[in-house]
């Protein structure tokens, strides 16, 4: 049985923001007759936020489609072996594999990438440089709103990124990858190497780190396609 109907969708943020970055592309899917959840990750550590978002698929009845953004990535290919979760969406994400860390699959960039302006870690916390959030994380964001985000960032723990996975759910569950061709934050071809590792769907879309908040209706129209065609109990 094919189903989007009795589908949820739970969407999962990553480091720097909170879940209200989601709005454009909760109200499109909603307005279109989705059930959705938005989680509101600590982001102190890997195991707080997969605990966090357990929380949220605990309270859902039924199967979950699972999107994550960023470090969201990371949280939900820990907690997507979740036996709801019957699909895994990556949005400009990371997927670790068994194993790893975003500070594992950040620590040797290639020559020329570009590298996120973190700012030393204070009190095990790490926060972008404000003056260069816009052009890093949000370069297609007007600038009072990329201004907004810079100046209400969520502070990121160190043990969030220091956080290894233990199984990798898209091991056991399909995937599907969003890559974000103008991302200076996790540069494209790192994108490339996760998705197809995991051997995700992939799709190319232009646009900055933070293209969920550009293009809403980009990200949701493709978690809705996605969504659209997941087989119930395929995982």
């Amino acid at each position: 049985m094919t189903t989007h109907e009795a589908l949820n969708i739970v969407l999962v943020h990553g480091g720097f923001v909170d879940g209200s970055g989601w709005e454009g592309v909760y109200k499109i899917l909603k307005r279109d007759g989705h059930n959705l959840s938005v989680v509101q990750n600590p982001t102190t550590s890997l195991a707080d936020d997969v605990a966090v978002t357990k929380l949220t698929l605990a309270a859902i009845d039924g199967p979950v489609l699972l999107v994550g953004h960023s470090y969201g990535g990371a949280v939900i290919t820990e907690a997507g072996s979740d036996p709801k979760v019957v699909g895994l969406v990556y949005i400009a994400a990371f997927a670790p594999s068994d194993g790893e860390s975003v500070n594992t699959l950040i620590k040797n960039p290639a020559p020329g990438a570009p590298v996120p302006p973190i700012l030393p870690p204070v009190n095990g916390y790490l926060f972008l440089d404000k003056a260069k959030f816009r052009a890093s994380f949000a370069g297609d964001l007007d600038s009072a709103k990329a201004g907004f985000m810079a100046d209400s960032q969520v502070p990121w723990g160190v043990n969030a990124l220091d956080g290894t996975v233990t199984k990798a759910a898209w091991k056991t569950r399909p995937s599907w990858y969003m890559v974000t061709k103008d991302d200076k934050m996790i540069p494209p071809d790192a994108q490339r190497f996760m998705a197809k590792r995991a051997g995700a769907t992939v799709v190319e879309e232009h646009g900055s780190h933070a293209i969920y908040v550009s293009r809403p209706e980009i990200v949701a129209g493709f978690i809705a396609k996605v969504a659209s065609g997941v087989t119930v109990g395929s995982a």
